[in-house]
């Protein structure tokens, strides 16, 4: 038999991490003499040893390995754990794989794009209500005449929230935009002639906001589809602004403006 430092000298394990193993009862000393208290080890428990060190290696917890070294374990039973660590390894896997990918956007457009705020977030946005008017206009700026037409539909200005532009072409268009012009609504309301209450529906959206002039969202939206497609995902409906801060007349050159792009998405 081996004294602990002695058992601890030949399977290269620390006193600390054999004691901790006696006291979880993955390992127990073959012998403990009441007089002194020392632990003595046999070399007949390093197949154990070995075992409970490569489960270990294989990601398994203290709880599991414990399971896995019962007497009357089945091999179908220890075959169904390793499965199921696989499993759980695999999916690690791919998170990390992912994690990596975003990591890798990012660095390539800080290199690329140093002077552009490359903040894109996946989130789920919630069912919004709306108030809007939908209509084929001569140019992309020219969603801004629809905003007044939307306001003098509604009971009171004061119950419209947040502006928001709807782009449901799913191409860049140089003249016949189809746009959407509307306003939040906290709760639904009446309108008349040509504007349209309804919910928007829940949606998964690629999110940057854009600090800056209108005339150069166009850059932005190249940014933000470049990152959807090198982090695997692909379009999924129409796109959405909201305009957090915009002046009044709009100015396409003005850079106090503060306008989310909302791009939804779904995994590849």
């Amino acid at each position: 038999m081996f004294k602990i430092g002695e058992f601890s000298a030949l399977t290269h394990i620390s006193v600390k991490t054999l004691r901790y193993y006696d006291e979880t009862g993955l390992l127990r000393p073959v012998h403990v003499d009441h007089f002194t208290g020392y632990r003595y080890y046999s070399a007949q428990q390093l197949p154990r040893l070995h075992r409970i060190l490569a489960l270990k290696d294989l990601g398994f917890s203290l709880d599991q390995i414990v399971m896995a070294l019962r007497d009357n374990i089945t091999p179908q039973e220890l075959r169904g754990m390793l499965t199921q660590r696989k499993a759980e390894q695999e999916r690690r896997v791919r998170e990390e794989q992912e994690r990596l990918t975003r990591l890798e956007t990012r660095l390539t457009y800080i290199e690329q794009e140093p002077i552009m705020n490359t903040d894109v977030v996946t989130k789920d946005v919630a069912p919004q209500w709306i108030v809007s008017i939908r209509s084929i206009i001569p140019n992309y700026p020219a969603i801004g005449e629809l905003y007044p037409k939307v306001t003098s539909q509604v009971p009171s200005p004061d119950d419209l929230g947040m502006p928001i532009a709807i782009w449901h072409d799913m191409e860049h268009k140089e003249t016949d935009v189809d746009g959407e012009a509307g306003f939040f609504l906290k709760q639904p309301l009446s309108a008349h002639g040509t504007a349209k209450m309804y919910q928007l529906d829940k949606v998964k959206v690629a999110s940057y906001v854009h600090h800056g002039a209108f005339n150069r969202l166009t850059d932005a939206y190249q940014s933000v589809l470049r990152w959807v497609e090198e982090n695997h995902y692909r379009v999924a409906g129409p796109f959405r602004e909201l305009y957090h801060h915009c002046t009044s007349p709009v100015r396409q050159d003005d850079e106090s403006y503060v306008t989310e792009l909302q791009v939804p998405v779904k995994k590849a």
